[in-house]
């Protein structure tokens, strides 16, 4: 297997790709961040002197020296565009929402594979300090057997977006395709398919065209419930992770420093990148063999999305399976397209 950098391009320099994927791209010493697509203005060579800018997404996957393409483009464009990249025979790194369909999804990753090219799903929360914290109390059994989770992600803002594609009522527009990737897979990635589900949506800020809330209530084995909740009216929003099991809770906010970071141009190699603030601890409470309740304070360990881009190097390089599998995918679609009951 060859162990040169993988040559990578961007399909567009906006927020994201300014901070959520060219950091890690230029920081990982197993890729080489070459090109992007900047249609009208051209800046990512600002930051990013070397870097090839195309007018046009066919120019850019003309190419011949790009073997990854990033698609972090308005949702509505994602499964056209990722389909694009895989037949101009280009391994995709896919931002949420990956697909507004169970249908586009599956013709996604049967193209893929008719290609011989890999669909990786950029699902970087998993790899937040919170919910890392989160993960390692659930794993370590010592909320004995889980009964009831909460995971929330709501911000406050009753205006609406400046970003017009977000407003307008398309595939993958509202806060359900924003942010309920994120939810969903967090809790796909713990606990697995649901049995079943209940979803309710709604819309609240003036003159919205798109969903503002949402929740999920997922039902799994062993009587587990698990809520899935966000909304853009939350003036003041409570803990992000609520945990109940028979032997303790735990609780935990939404502290994972790295956007914030990310904005202030703090490097993912910097010494304190992903560190949680002192007093942002989560709060784990258990029975002990006495029956008294006690109380400790948990520190997370750091967050860094740099293993999300560790592991597609892995996966493209080496053939390890990608930790986001195409099932898991599946199943988030699933939720995210059917019907509120």
């Amino acid at each position: 297997m060859s162990t040169a950098p993988i040559r990578t391009a961007l399909l567009a320099y906006g927020m994201s790709g300014k901070l959520f994927h060219a950091p890690f791209l230029s920081a990982h010493s197993g890729f080489d961040l070459q090109a992007v697509v900047e249609r009208t203005e051209r800046r990512m060579h600002l930051d990013y002197p070397a870097i090839r800018s195309y007018p046009s997404v066919d120019e850019l996957l003309a190419d011949p020296a790009i073997e990854l393409v990033v698609v972090n483009t308005p949702s509505n464009t994602h499964f056209g565009l990722a389909q694009q990249a895989l037949r101009a025979g280009k391994h995709v790194l896919l931002e949420k929402p990956v697909a507004t369909s169970v249908a586009e999804i599956q013709a996604l990753e049967a193209l893929a594979q008719q290609m011989g090219r890999h669909l990786l799903a950029y699902q970087n929360r998993r790899w937040d300090s919170d919910f890392g914290a989160v993960r390692r109390v659930i794993e370590s059994g010592q909320l004995g057997q889980l009964i009831e989770v909460h995971f929330r992600f709501d911000r406050y803002k009753p205006s609406l977006n400046t970003k017009k594609f977000k407003e307008e009522p398309l595939p993958g527009s509202g806060l359900l395709y924003d942010l309920g990737p994120h939810l969903i897979d967090q809790a796909i990635s713990l606990f697995g398919q649901p049995l079943g589900f209940h979803k309710t949506m709604g819309q609240y800020r003036p003159g919205s065209q798109v969903n503002d809330f949402f929740s999920l209530h997922l039902r799994y084995p062993k009587g587990l419930n698990v809520w899935l909740t966000s909304g853009l009216l939350v003036a003041d929003p409570g803990p992000a992770y609520v945990l109940h099991g028979a032997q303790g809770s735990y609780q935990k906010g939404r502290t994972d420093p790295q956007e914030a970071q990310l904005l202030q141009g703090v490097s993912p190699l910097a010494p304190d990148y992903g560190h949680e603030k002192p007093g942002q601890e989560g709060r784990l409470t258990l029975a002990e063999a006495d029956g008294r309740l006690a109380t400790h304070s948990d520190a997370a360990a750091p967050g860094n999305y740099m293993q999300l881009f560790e592991a597609v190097h892995q996966t493209i390089r080496q053939g390890v399976p990608y930790p986001i599998r195409a099932e898991e995918l599946l199943w988030q679609n699933e939720l995210l397209a059917a019907d509120a009951n």
